[in-house]
């Protein structure tokens, strides 16, 4: 390389890094509630949404699960949206609750039978008591009055009538969030929605919607060919943390959490000083503080701050190793123990990350395009709150063994920890950083999210301060973290094997035309569609699937034709029912 290209090469990541500083208007308002305002004129929108620093991680057995069910009872209303007479709403809630406390008595006589092998499953019709079943006759006559009063999705169809679009939440192991687009006009509008459901949040249909997210686990989990090997894997990847159990909850548990439960879970997680507010986009800050305070303000400082995770992983002493038969072709996985956000070596992790990640990664180009063992492969550092984890995966070619993947795996990373990688390769991965980071800058809500994701963690001003520390990982610092983390003692390998009688993609004559890059993605999107009941929701997906073909990416139009096909597939068996 000349030394004018290498002056160049060196020069551009500075420029990006000057160029894409988010400027962050911070202020704390008297009740504790954070406010991060971002100003941007041009477009007459903004991006609204607020973090609440609670996720999975919070939980504790019994309750695994109640973080993910908060996401969805957020969205119920409050005593003026959502119901047509809210006097009688509360009364029907109040005496659905004194209903529920009978029936948890009887659930527990149920399950100490099921410990004397009296009973089979505890959720079997023939498991209940009769009192249960009276009681469940007696609640479901009560859903049936509160539905009635209730006016569904109201929360949305006002957002929606203003013009808003994009409303949405998620939960992590760390965090929940909730996010929207709205006119810049309409800002008050926020405020007062927003600051409405935290302040008088009424969570009707508590125990249907607690269902629903049942209903979900088994679609995601269940129904997936290696949903539930990877939350056993996950379970044994981790010992003593909190991070053990998977976001959506355990089975047993989502369906015994009582709105008890959730309105203590509630009072804890949800206070002011727990949360942050966002605001992106085309407003004046000193405006918006003024609106924030008037609306936010009403709401009372929690009169104890919630706890910290305190539990931390104990040390690995031996290598781990889960082996597993699936509806999938042979896969492996390999996870290594590694550091959570802010921690010093999660920068040199994730160059590591990038020099393994992609066409061009060295994964793909030594199991792949090398060795000819694998079809494709993937690598994350997953920098959490409390702790991180390093993954590698490759799927199988045929006519190879997993265990030639995973030999290919570990020479790859052994390689990394005895030679260091050359200046060119890491100033390219680099720059890849740098223009990444700037692209996001694009709109607003690729700016609010990093700054959910970023206060979620643990500090916001990472979106601004981590891109100068990624540029200082030095080659000496990859091979270091790889030495000291991608240990034997340290890592925990999945190796999936297809589970004989399941026939292979080659007899599926679907499959046909689709790449290998594509084939997983295809058989987990089967897997779903198998698992939909709704026939309403899937002729509105066969038609919005017909109008998306019209044009569609060439590269992605055999995926497109492949779910299709599976969509409608799906609605003629509900259809013939």
């Amino acid at each position: 390389m000349s030394s004018a290209a290498a002056l160049a090469l060196a020069a551009a990541p500075s420029c990006m890094l000057r160029a894409q500083q988010i400027p962050v208007v911070e202020e704390t308002l008297p009740n504790g509630f954070r406010l991060l305002l971002v100003e941007r004129r041009g477009e007459p929108r903004v991006a609204g949404g607020w973090v609440a620093r609670v996720g999975s991680a919070n939980e504790r057995p019994g309750i695994t699960g109640i973080a993910h069910l908060f996401e969805h009872m957020m969205f119920k209303g409050t005593p003026t949206l959502g119901t047509t007479d809210a006097k009688k709403d509360l009364e029907i809630i109040a005496e659905q609750e004194r209903v529920r406390d009978e029936m948890r008595a009887e659930e527990s006589k149920m399950r100490a039978a099921l410990r004397r092998g009296e009973i089979g499953e505890i959720t079997s019709p023939e498991a209940k008591t009769p009192r249960m079943k009276e009681l469940e006759g007696r609640f479901n006559e009560l859903i049936r009055q509160q539905r009635e009063i209730i006016v569904k999705s109201e929360f949305d169809r006002v957002y929606t009538t203003a013009g808003a679009s994009g409303m949405n939440a998620f939960t992590s192991e760390d965090m929940t969030a909730y996010f929207i687009s709205v006119p810049a006009n309409k800002l008050e509008l926020w405020m007062w929605m927003e600051s409405e459901r935290l302040l008088r949040p009424v969570f009707r249909e508590f125990y249907s919607e607690r269902d629903v997210v049942f209903e979900e686990r088994r679609m995601r989990t269940e129904s997936t060919p290696t949903g539930k090997f990877a939350e056993q894997f996950n379970a044994l990847f981790w010992d003593a943390h909190p991070y053990h159990w998977p976001v959506i909850g355990w089975p047993s548990d989502i369906p015994a959490i009582s709105k008890k439960q959730a309105d203590d879970f509630y009072a804890l997680y949800y206070q002011p000083q727990n949360i942050t507010l966002i605001l992106v986009g085309d407003f004046k800050a000193a405006e918006a503080k003024e609106m924030a305070v008037r609306y936010f303000g009403r709401i009372p400082k929690g009169s104890q701050p919630p706890p910290e995770v305190i539990t931390q992983e104990i040390p690995s002493l031996g290598e781990k190793r889960y082996a597993a038969e699936a509806e999938t072709n042979p896969q492996v996985e390999v996870y290594w123990r590694t550091v959570g956000f802010g921690h010093r070596d999660g920068y040199a992790l994730e160059v590591l990350q990038q020099l393994l990640l992609g066409r061009t990664g060295r994964l793909y180009k030594g199991l792949v395009v090398g060795r000819e063992v694998a079809t494709e492969t993937y690598a994350q550092q997953d920098s959490r709150k409390w702790a991180g984890a390093f993954s590698i995966g490759a799927e199988v070619k045929d006519g190879h063994t997993p265990a030639e993947v995973e030999d290919a795996i570990h020479a790859e990373i052994a390689r990394l920890g005895s030679e260091e990688v050359p200046a060119e390769e890491l100033q390219k991965v680099k720059n890849n950083f740098a223009a990444a980071e700037y692209r996001k800058l694009s709109s607003n809500m690729p700016i609010l999210f990093q700054l959910i994701f970023n206060e979620g963690l643990g500090d916001w001003r990472e979106v601004n301060t981590a891109g100068a520390k990624i540029q200082a990982v030095t080659a000496a610092d990859v091979k270091r973290v790889v030495g000291q983390y991608f240990t034997k003692e340290n890592r925990a390998t999945a190796v999936y094997t297809r589970k004989p009688g399941t026939g292979s993609d080659a007899e599926d004559p679907d499959f046909v035309g689709l790449t290998p890059e594509q084939k997983p993605a295809a058989r987990q999107i089967a897997s779903s569609i198998q698992a939909m009941k709704d026939v309403a929701a899937l002729k509105d997906q066969v038609a919005k699937m017909e109008a998306a073909l019209q044009s569609a990416d060439p590269k992605r139009l055999p995926l497109q034709k492949f779910v299709l096909k599976k969509v409608r597939d799906r609605l003629a068996e509900l259809e013939k029912r």
